[in-house]
């Protein structure tokens, strides 16, 4: 068979059903097609593959070890072929659509399981998966994923249409033990003199924004100690390891440490990010607006009141826009 020649699907349809029905006579009678050409379709496909499918001398039909092989991965292909039709003509109608959804881990922990909820709803199948958000956009750019939910709005690309869920400022946290406030850069200038900093990996959208927004506040300390999510870095600075910046999303994210750490909403840092939904263009049309509305409640009904009921102001420095939700770019 040429490298680059792709097996017929249909001929492998034909063999399941020479398969399941042990002879040539039931797989034609199943497909509504002559048993020679149930038999030219087999032979075909042996030819295609190089390989011998069917004992032919047995009764009932016997498969070879290919003819077994191709049975087991072929079935699951052709249950794939046979739904194909039925879910791209669902879908053109507005049917609700098999979704990829791809979520920042801080949303993912905070908001993911409300998020869910609200598109288990509007989908036929639903597939999350977490990580950072270069991770996540990349995947969206490949087709790997349809929709996402992250702080990189892929500003580069022309095909793909955002919308703004909120903005949150960054903010300090420092050890409840150091008894310590923070009332000026200044006074963060001095801490990084006497304690280390626990910084956001380098490699995610948020621990890059915050490395350089530090150094263009002349705020630099060494490098001894980065984290991959909120958890964990909340965790080392209510242990005294260090102090860092943090947001109010990645804070309730590590709401088990917000008890032993204090945050500090003053001084301005002037540091912000926004979480967007992502979609590529004209693509799920009045669904990507549903979702938009889904995601829009679950910021409102379930991640503001929850903020706040941490006790510490950080729901203070969320800016939420509560006017047109089909306001998209």
């Amino acid at each position: 068979m040429p490298g680059n020649r792709l097996i017929d699907m249909y001929a492998v349809q034909v063999f399941i059903a020479v398969a399941e029905e042990g002879s040539m006579s039931g797989a034609a009678s199943r497909m509504g097609i002559s048993q020679s050409g149930v038999s030219q379709l087999v032979r075909q496909l042996e030819d295609d593959l190089g390989v011998v499918l069917v004992d032919r001398t047995t009764r009932p039909l016997t498969l070879t070890t290919f003819g077994l092989a191709l049975r087991n991965r072929g079935a699951l292909l052709s249950e794939e072929l046979s739904n194909l039709k039925a879910q791209v003509l669902d879908a053109g109608r507005g049917v609700k659509p098999d979704l990829r959804i791809g979520l920042v881990d801080s949303f993912a922990a905070t908001c993911g399981s409300m998020f869910t909820r609200q598109m288990l709803g509007q989908v036929t199948q639903l597939s999350v998966r977490t990580g950072l958000s270069p991770q996540q956009g990349e995947s969206l750019l490949r087709r790997d994923l349809d929709l996402i939910v992250t702080s990189d709005p892929l500003m580069d690309s022309n095909d793909v249409i955002r919308y703004r869920l909120f903005t949150e400022r960054y903010f300090v946290i420092t050890p409840k033990a150091l008894g310590r406030a923070l009332h000026s850069l200044d006074d963060v200038r001095a801490l990084a003199n006497v304690l280390p900093v626990v910084r956001f990996n380098r490699l995610s959208q948020v621990g890059l924004q915050i490395e350089r927004h530090l150094r263009g506040l002349n705020v630099r300390v060494p490098n001894r100690l980065e984290l991959d999510n909120a958890d964990a870095l909340t965790a080392m600075v209510a242990e005294g390891i260090g102090w860092a910046v943090t947001s109010p999303m990645c804070f309730l994210q590590a709401m088990p440490w917000v008890d032993n750490v204090t945050a500090h909403l003053t001084p301005e840092l002037s540091l912000e990010r926004s979480l967007y939904l992502v979609a590529r263009r004209n693509e799920y049309g009045a669904f990507f607006a549903d979702a938009c509305e889904s995601a829009r409640a679950v910021i409102l009904d379930g991640f503001l009141p929850r903020l706040a009921a941490l006790g510490k102001g950080v729901e203070a420095l969320v800016k939420f826009d509560e006017g047109n939700t089909r306001e998209y770019f």
